[in-house]
Formats: C-alpha cells, sequence, structure tokens
C-alpha cells in the first residue's frame, strides 16, 4: 500500500519543478568558480516603481551537487513579479562522484559551500548595483528554502561566529539586513541528524562524523543564536522531507538564548509548495518578505 503522506510529496514535488526555468536579466561573477555566480531579475509590472527590496535567495537540494539554482527560478520570477528586486545565488555544492547513500551524492563541501555563500553576500551590494539599479540593497531580506534556508540562517550569523571560524566568514558587525525568512530550513543540525533528514546530508556537509563535533559550532544555525536580526521561519507541517519538529527545534534553542523567531505552520503543506508559485503557501512566503522588507 502506498503511504498517502509519500505520494503527497510527489505530487507537490511533480508542480514545483513542472514550471520552466525563467532565464535571468543579468548575471554577476563573485569569483573565479563557474558557480560562483548569482542571477539577477529586475522587479516586474507596477509594483517596480522606484528603488525595489533587494530578495537574496539560496536555493536547496541537500547541498548536493545535482541541485542547483535553476530549480527556484520561477519562485525568483515570482517574487519580481510581486515588485521585488532578486539575487538568485549559486554556491559549490557536494561532489558529483557517486557516495553510499540514498541519495547518490556527497552533500556540501567543507568549506567551500561556505566559503561562496560569505563571498556572495560581501559581494551582492557591489554586483547589484552593477547589474541591477533598481535594487535597494539597503533593504535586503534573505531567503532560502531547505539547506539554502539552512545557509540563509548561516548568513545572517556570520557575526556571532566563535573563534576559530574562517576569517572571510566572519564579519565585526552584524550583516545589513532587513531580516531572514528561512522555508523549510534544516535549522538544527542535531535535531536534523537525529531524524535522517536527507540521508545524514547535514553530516556530510561538515565532512562527516569525524569532523561533526569540531565543525559544528560554526555552521549549526541553532548554535549561532541570539542574531539580533528579524528572522522568521515558514515550514509546512505535512513536511516528510524536512520535518517541522526541525524548525521547532531551532525557534527554540533560539528563544533560550533570548530571541524570538517567528514561526508559521501551514497545514496541509508538505516541503515543496513554499517555492512554487502555482501552490497557495508561496503566496504566504512572498506576504513574510514582504513584511520584512517594507
Amino acid at each position: 500500500m502506498t503511504d498517502p503522506a509519500v505520494e503527497r510529496d510527489a505530487a507537490e514535488a511533480a508542480s514545483a519543478f513542472a514550471h520552466p526555468p525563467v532565464a535571468p536579466d543579468a548575471t554577476g561573477a563573485y569569483g573565479d568558480h563557474p558557480e560562483q555566480v548569482i542571477d539577477f531579475y529586475a522587479p516586474r509590472g507596477e509594483a517596480a516603481a522606484g528603488a525595489a527590496p533587494l530578495v537574496a535567495l539560496l536555493h536547496g537540494g541537500a547541498w548536493r551537487a545535482p541541485y542547483d539554482r535553476h530549480h527556484v527560478t520561477p519562485l525568483a520570477d515570482f517574487l519580481a513579479r510581486r515588485g521585488f528586486a532578486v539575487a538568485n545565488v549559486e554556491y559549490r555544492r557536494g561532489s558529483s562522484l557517486p557516495h553510499q547513500n540514498a541519495q547518490g551524492h556527497v552533500a556540501g563541501r567543507w568549506p567551500e559551500t561556505f566559503d561562496d555563500v560569505a563571498a556572495a553576500m560581501d559581494a551582492l551590494p557591489r554586483l547589484a548595483a552593477a547589474h541591477l539599479p533598481q535594487a535597494d540593497p539597503r533593504r535586503t531580506v534573505v531567503t532560502g528554502h531547505s539547506a539554502g534556508g539552512h545557509l540563509a540562517l548561516w548568513a545572517s550569523a556570520r557575526h556571532v561566529l566563535p573563534p576559530g571560524a574562517p576569517a572571510a566568514w566572519r564579519l565585526s558587525a552584524p550583516p545589513m539586513f532587513r531580516g531572514v525568512v528561512a522555508l523549510a530550513p534544516i535549522a538544527d543540525f542535531a535535531a536534523a541528524e537525529e531524524l535522517g533528514v536527507c540521508g545524514g546530508a547535514s553530516a556530510q556537509l561538515l565532512g562527516g562524523a569525524d569532523q561533526w563535533a569540531e565543525r559544528l559550532p560554526f555552521a549549526d544555525p541553532a548554535a549561532l543564536v541570539p542574531t539580533g536580526i528579524a528572522t522568521a521561519v515558514v515550514h509546512g507541517r505535512e513536511d516528510i522531507v524536512v520535518p517541522a519538529s526541525v524548525a521547532e527545534s531551532y525557534v527554540a534553542a533560539a528563544a533560550k538564548a533570548g530571541e524570538t523567531v517567528g514561526l508559521t505552520l501551514l497545514d496541509g503543506v508538505g516541503h515543496f509548495p513554499l517555492i512554487d508559485p502555482a501552490a497557495d503557501a508561496c503566496a504566504v512566503v512572498a506576504e513574510e518578505i514582504s513584511q520584512l522588507a517594507w
């Protein structure tokens, strides 16, 4: 007998991935590697008048090589049609060599995945000025889905990284973000590993079990609170890819550290509707971003 939750997840994924990719208006490089690029989408329609808030978008895919920024281009276009300027960030992901897990690829690269997100965020104001003059970098909201949600939260916490973190990752002051909207994020690595999220992708990102304890304090959003930056999490209650309990664990860790993180749990919603322009959940995402951007 087929599990109804698995059937729903498959249907939601099929809907989210059915949209054709949307080409950007411009692309800028923040490094020499082919994957160190940012695609820019200009705000469209009547809402595009004047300087627009800038949404930095970090895609998901368990930090694994097969999943790149192209699958969230429909979301980038959706947000652009809501009047946002959008920066769709690419970054180096896991090796494409086969690995012994269900997903078939290693998750992430240490330290390259984090090097790239730090470099992209640092270069974003300059690249936006050159390629997307409609954008107002002073009103930047960072968002990301799944593994990208983790990276969005991490990007907002670089000023609280503990001693010993690479110098290029650390900021001496909080980043100039209006806020962060994390979508079904892998936000608490201990909780994610306990549940086996994405075939143990969090541990792979850190380099395996031998590196887990040493590297966890530099990478786990649940260990990098409080940040002092407005943070909202949107998660589907029916998510079987990254269960909502992972987000709840992160929110609880933030509360224990004295910080309030907004948590919106959507009934009848799984993992993929949050990035699907055809789904009602995507409108909720846009509204959460709007509340921080304007």
